[in-house]
């Protein structure tokens, strides 16, 4: 068996990859870290770890002890928290999404968390555009996969997950369907669809759905959607153009719609991010799974 130190110190420079910051998370001296590892190694009989004067990175038996041994901490730890605080143990985390290729990723991590933790119920729900913290706020919704950038005082916000270039869908017959590429500087030359923005922050809002072009110049405003297949049906019949996620081609195209990149614009990034106030113990641990599966290095620190 794994003495504690031995399990702590080993899960958690296989998370940081680094020794000064493994010793901090564990208020503990990096020599001990050190000493800690080497016991670790000597016991198992095989390096976990490759270590050089710039980097340290997992051998590939140290991935799969990680990886073996990571749910079983998660949850251990989430009982223990739970048990600290007098509390019953929840076992229901609610997730939320934006996009059916978020949408994708996160039932793939329900369906994966119901292994690893059977008995806990796993709610997944799109979230609206025109409402996208709502939901979290309310407390129906305790993490979301959803459009970046978000900075709100009451919201934290953990890794990127994927990012995607941005496109431009317009009507088949409008004259940018034709080319093979757009720039941000054309869509003064364009009516855009926007956004109704009641509950939509304003940086966000400019950031997908701009009112002027880089240079200053004004961007024409189309009719103002409140939910996604409106943006469509405009888009379809002529109203005017979207910006959209290169992976909408895959999902949403229909006849006299065309899809066309921008060469110049940001990609739109998708991350993670939970209520700040959060005390769910299986938050963490579903972070830590979604983040597996997208092959992306979880946040530091708790995430409660």
């Amino acid at each position: 068996m794994l003495e504690r130190l031995e399990l702590e110190a080993f899960l958690t420079l296989a998370e940081e990859l680094h020794f000064g910051r493994t010793a901090e998370r564990l208020h503990l001296t990096t020599s001990r870290i050190s000493q800690t590892i080497r016991q670790l190694e000597r016991r198992i009989g095989a390096p976990l770890f490759e270590r050089s004067s710039r980097r340290v990175t997992l051998t590939a038996l140290g991935r799969q002890l990680r990886d073996d041994l990571r749910p079983a901490y998660d949850q251990i730890a989430a009982g223990v928290a739970t048990a600290s605080r007098g509390n019953v143990v929840p076992r229901v985390i609610m997730v939320g999404f934006s996009g059916p290729w978020c949408g994708n990723l996160m039932v793939q991590a329900a369906n994966l968390f119901r292994e690893r933790y059977p008995g806990c119920v796993v709610s997944v729900e799109e979230i609206q555009l025109v409402d996208p913290l709502g939901r979290m706020r309310s407390g129906v919704v305790e993490l979301q996969l959803t459009e970046f950038p978000i900075a709100e005082p009451d919201i934290t916000t953990g890794p990127i997950i994927f990012s995607e270039p941005r496109c431009l869908m317009v009507p088949a017959d409008h004259p940018f369907a034709q080319r093979d590429s757009v720039s941000l500087e054309d869509l003064a030359d364009t009516t855009l669809i926007t956004l109704a923005d009641a509950a939509v922050p304003r940086y966000w809002m400019d950031y997908y759905f701009p009112r002027h072009t880089p240079s200053g110049r004004p961007i024409p405003q189309g009719p103002a959607a409140m939910f996604w297949p409106e943006v469509l049906v405009h888009v379809s019949q002529g109203t005017g153009v979207s910006t959209v996620a290169a992976q909408a081609e895959q999902f949403h195209s229909r006849p006299g719609m065309a899809f066309v990149p921008f060469h110049d614009a940001p990609p739109i990034d998708y991350g993670l991010l939970w209520p700040t106030s959060n005390r769910n113990p299986l938050l963490r641990p579903f972070i830590d799974t979604v983040c597996e599966l997208a092959g992306t290095r979880p946040p530091n620190g708790d995430s409660e």
